[in-house]
């Protein structure tokens, strides 16, 4: 396997693009996502990075941002986590502010390649990657946090094996890699719609009042039918990477 920035190989632009991902459908309807992921490749190639195979095919990717957060104004880790890395990056990338942090948005792994390891060496290769610039940070979903979805994130994600490392497998494989744990942001990527949307998007009827567990979902979605709409706003673990 061999892995490359999408400036070393432009000629894979499509095909990074026309990889399976998964993300569950709501959550690709985030404003933020809709307005700033399609362009990732195109305005950052140095941080899109792409794994292929003896057969020159495309079967991993790593989508990262580079930003200035030691800035009037920013300095910690936001709340809005996900959003906000998206939306100071590319305000930065018009303004030709210099950047001196890097925050993961995507690793990927082609369906038939998935366990074996793949996620973590992508994770490797982007701390590389970044150091050019800055620290790696990451706004993590965790793997399993949407089997719990009424557990509060900041207990799920203190939670640890015997041997010290986090329970959750994809932020366990963050630590192993140097990362460590730093804040919740509780606001990462929200996601708003009509009930009709979001019937379409999951399903579900969305006919009653309150909170709804919706598969892929790291917390309930709020449903408020005498409003006509139903809200998500999902709370990711920020990792920082020395």
């Amino acid at each position: 396997m061999v892995i490359t920035t999408l400036a070393e190989r432009p000629e894979l632009a499509g095909a990074v693009w026309s990889m399976p991902d998964a993300w569950p459908e709501f959550v690709t309807r985030d404003l933020v996502a809709q307005a700033y992921f399609g362009a990732l490749a195109r305005t950052f190639p140095a941080f899109t990075l792409v794994a292929t195979n003896e057969a020159d095919e495309v079967v991993a990717r790593a989508h990262s941002v580079p930003f200035a957060l030691d800035v009037p104004g920013r300095g910690a880790l936001p709340g809005t986590g996900w959003d906000q890395a998206l939306v100071w990056a590319f305000a930065d990338h018009r303004e030709h502010t210099a950047p001196d942090t890097v925050s993961a948005i995507e690793i990927a792994v082609r369906p038939d390649c998935q366990g074996q390891g793949l996620s973590g060496t992508m994770l490797q290769a982007m701390r590389e990657n970044a150091a050019r610039v800055g620290g790696l940070v990451a706004p993590i979903r965790p793997t399993r946090k949407h089997l719990e979805p009424r557990t509060p994130m900041d207990e799920y994600a203190r939670r640890v094996r015997e041997d010290g490392l986090p329970a959750d497998p994809w932020l366990r494989v963050h630590v192993r890699a140097g990362g460590t744990v730093d804040t919740i942001a509780p606001a990462s990527m929200t996601v708003t719609g009509s009930l009709a949307q979001w019937r379409a998007w999951t399903g579900l009827p969305f006919d009653a009042p309150g909170q709804v567990d919706v598969p892929g979902a790291l917390v309930p979605v709020r449903c408020v039918p005498e409003h006509d709409h139903a809200v998500y706003v999902e709370p990711n673990v920020w990792v920082r990477h020395s």
